[in-house]
C-alpha cells in the first residue's frame, strides 16, 4: 500500500482490498472442486459416491466362490461366459438378473467378477452404484471413459417407483446416447421385478396417457435395453438340498447327510421357504453350532 496516500484514501483502499479478498475466497468456496483422479489400479472393486464425486476402493469383496452357487447352473453359465468375454476385450451385453429373492443374483455377479479376474488377471474392476444414485450414472461413465481397465458397473436391487424419473437416465446410458457406451464399461443390475416398474405404475400410465400402448412401452422397454435378461425362480427341495450339500462339503462340516438334510428341512420350514439365502443362513448357523469356522 502506498504510504504517501492520505490516511483517508489509504483506509478506503485497504477496505476495498479486504472486500475483494473476501469475495474471492467466497467464490473459491462455492466453486466445485476439481474431479479426483480415478485410480482404477488401487483395487479390483470400488463403490461410487456422487457427492463429492469419487470412487472408494473396496479391499475385500464380500462374496462366495462361484463353485458354491448351486441350483442356478444355466444362469451361472450365461453370466460367467458374458463376463469372461468382456474381461478378454470381446463384445458383451449389459445384463439384468431378475426374479425370486435370495436365489443368488447379486452373489453370482460378484462371483463372476472374481472368476474373470482369476482367469484374466487384473482385467476387470467391479464398481457398485447404489439405487438412489442411479441418476448420476452418466457422470460415472464420463469419468471411466478412456480408462484402460475394463469396468463392470453393478446396481443391486434396482427398481423404480411411481413418479420416479431416474429410469430415463438409465435408458439413455443403456442406449449410449450420442457418445455411445464406453467400450470399457458394462452394466449389470439385479431386481425382484421383471420390468423394474411396479405393475400399478404401468397400469396408471396406460389409463392416463393419450396413447396408452406407447406409454406402457416406455416403461416396459427399459428392460429391453439389457442384452441379457436372466430369470431366477424359487427352488424346489432337491435344489435346496444340493445347495446345502455343496456348502457342507466345502466347509467339511462333521455331520451325516441324513442329519444335515433333516436339520435343513426344519430350518426352511421355520423360515417359510427355500432359497440360496436361506441355505447359506442355515449353514452359517450349523457351522457355529458345530464349532466350525467359516
Amino acid at each position: 500500500m502506498d504510504q504517501h496516500l492520505p490516511d483517508s484514501d489509504r483506509r478506503a483502499a485497504e477496505a476495498l482490498l479486504a472486500a475483494v479478498t473476501r469475495v474471492a475466497e467466497a467464490l473459491e468456496r462455492l466453486a466445485p472442486s476439481p474431479p479426483r483422479k480415478v485410480d482404477l489400479g488401487a483395487a479390483d472393486a470400488f463403490v461410487w459416491h456422487p457427492s463429492p464425486a469419487h470412487l472408494t476402493p473396496v479391499p475385500a469383496v464380500s462374496r462366495v466362490d462361484i463353485s458354491l452357487l448351486r441350483g442356478v447352473e444355466r444362469q451361472k453359465a450365461i453370466i460367467l461366459e458374458n463376463t469372461l468375454r468382456f474381461a478378454r476385450g470381446l463384445p458383451a451385453n449389459n445384463a439384468m438378473l431378475w426374479g425370486a429373492r435370495g436365489m443368488g443374483k447379486s452373489s453370482l455377479v460378484k462371483a463372476a467378477h472374481a472368476q474373470a479376474n482369476a482367469e484374466v488377471p487384473g482385467s476387470l474392476v467391479l464398481i457398485e452404484i447404489h439405487r438412489e444414485d442411479i441418476a448420476t450414472l452418466p457422470e460415472l461413465l464420463r469419468r471411466l471413459r478412456g480408462e484402460t481397465r475394463r469396468c463392470l458397473i453393478f446396481c443391486d436391487d434396482l427398481s423404480f417407483e411411481r413418479e420416479d424419473a431416474d429410469y430415463k437416465a438409465l435408458k439413455s446410458v443403456l442406449d449410449g446416447g450420442i457418445e455411445g457406451r464406453p467400450d470399457n464399461v458394462l452394466f449389470y443390475a439385479t431386481s425382484n421385478r421383471r420390468h423394474l416398474m411396479p405393475r400399478d405404475m404401468i397400469e396408471n400410465e396406460r389409463s392416463t396417457a393419450i396413447n396408452p400402448s406407447e406409454a406402457t412401452e416406455e416403461k416396459v422397454s427399459l428392460s429391453d435395453r439389457f442384452g441379457l435378461w436372466i430369470g431366477f425362480h424359487n427352488c424346489d427341495q432337491d435344489t435346496f438340498f444340493a445347495m446345502i450339500d455343496g456348502y457342507a462339503a466345502a466347509m467339511a462340516l462333521p455331520i451325516t447327510a441324513e442329519a444335515l438334510r433333516t436339520a435343513a428341512v426344519e430350518w426352511s420350514v421355520t423360515r417359510g421357504g427355500r432359497s440360496g439365502r436361506v441355505a447359506w443362513q442355515f449353514i452359517q448357523d450349523l457351522a457355529g453350532r458345530l464349532g466350525v469356522r467359516v
